[in-house]
């Protein structure tokens, strides 16, 4: 497969061109190339395509800051393309210099955290790559297991631990919904 040229470079403008200089720069070298002007010579043809690939993805701000951002070579292939953005595993500790409980210290204070801390949690949560480059706004759901205030994580608040506690109905551990973001 023959490598893609630089849309710029099809459309013969400079990366800085303006919507109006890539209009411009398009219906010149459309006429040009033609397929209708050209009926004799496959190479305007092919050359009339690639101009309307360009002008597609660089008339269309968003699709041009995509372009601009990973230009035609991608690990999995062209977002513009029928599957769009494949998923990537993102650490968010390389990201960010920390985990999310260092995240938290900076917004909440450390008291938040020293009142319920625990042991730590892996959470495996897949991102696409295309909604991380577009500032996404995420929210976890972690469902957390602790032990039951009421009866010490014995099941039984009484002394003869005959009578389940009413807390956790016996369980010892209380389910707990924490939201992320």
């Amino acid at each position: 497969m023959p490598e893609k040229r630089d849309y710029y470079e099809v459309l013969g403008i400079d990366k800085a061109a303006t919507d109006s200089d890539i209009k411009k720069a398009f219906r010149s070298l459309a006429r040009k190339f033609h397929p209708d002007k050209n009926p004799d010579e496959p190479e305007a043809e092919m050359k009339f395509k690639e101009l309307q690939e360009a002008y597609t993805i660089l008339s269309n701000p968003e699709e041009r800051r995509k372009y601009d951002m990973f230009g035609h070579d991608r690990p999995g292939g062209s977002p513009f393309g029928p599957r769009g953005f494949q998923g990537v595993n993102i650490n968010f500790d390389d990201l960010f210099g920390g985990g999310f409980e260092s995240i938290f210290s900076q917004f909440f204070g450390d008291s938040a955290s020293s009142s319920s801390r625990g042991s730590d949690l892996l959470v495996r949560h897949s991102v696409p790559f295309q909604a991380v480059m577009d500032g996404m706004d995420d929210e976890l759901e972690i469902d957390v297991l602790r032990d039951c205030a009421g009866c010490g994580g014995s099941g039984s608040n009484s002394d003869d631990g005959a009578r389940p506690c009413p807390s956790c109905d016996g369980r010892g551990r209380i389910d707990e919904i924490s939201m992320i973001g």
